[in-house]
């Protein structure tokens, strides 16, 4: 932790002000953008202080929005991802907005439902250069994409594997609607895809579905057999 400069004190906690919420250190908290058209930047406070006119200052590691990043967003990239950067800064404690949950990955696809304050992080990411811990990451379908918690994914009953509905000529819609499914590697030439009103496999509507779903990309996030590319 920073050493606290000549003047000032440690504080352990900072009420935002026009409001009751207490921000202490290791909290996210939403700070307000110099431009007011642009999101509210996202940062973890480690640490808050205050000189001898009062004057609270924290200091902070920022957030990456992915199109804030060298690479910027790819199709992966979930809405509510950021990337934990290597970049700290310090600012006046007033420009906080409000206080956020940035999940880990794992945690976050395991929530029935996402508020407005929540967002994950599966990345951390060096401003200067642009590399990503970790820069290998499982990968599904044809399109050998990482896997967006935003993104209806559709499992083979024979190999296992996820598919978006898009790459394999299938529409949302009819996903939807899947009882059973095989991709075309699985399946025989005399195989018929069986579509029926059954479960809904929206992350959005079914929450045991999405757990199941991440469970195993979570695992498979673990696991060296399987083919990886980077973010």
């Amino acid at each position: 932790m920073a050493k606290t400069r000549p003047g000032r004190k440690d504080l352990d906690s900072y009420t935002i002000r026009g409001t009751n919420k207490v921000v202490r250190a290791g909290d996210c908290v939403l700070m307000r953008p110099s431009d007011t058209s642009k999101h509210p930047y996202v940062a973890r406070v480690e640490k808050i202080e205050a000189d001898n006119r009062n004057n609270v200052k924290v200091r902070v590691r920022w957030y990456y929005r992915p199109e804030e990043s060298i690479g910027g967003r790819r199709q992966f990239h979930g809405a509510k991802e950021l990337f934990l950067s290597d970049h700290y800064d310090v600012q006046s404690a007033h420009t906080i907005e409000g206080k956020c949950i940035v999940h880990s990955f794992k945690n976050y696809t395991k929530l029935e439902n996402v508020g407005a304050e929540d967002y994950y992080s599966r990345f951390e990411y060096k401003a200067a250069t642009g590399g990503f811990t970790p820069d290998r990451v499982a990968v599904y379908c044809k399109c050998e994409m990482p896997y967006n918690p935003d993104d209806l994914m559709v499992q083979c009953e024979g190999c296992k594997d996820w598919y978006h509905p898009a790459c394999v000529g299938m529409t949302i819609e009819d996903a939807k609607k899947l009882d059973h499914f095989m991709c075309s590697e699985c399946s025989s030439d005399d195989d018929v895809k069986k579509i029926q009103n059954g479960f809904s496999v929206s992350p959005a509507t079914d929450a045991k579905m999405m757990q199941m779903m991440l469970s195993k990309v979570c695992a498979s996030l673990m696991e060296p057999k399987r083919r990886k590319r980077g973010p």
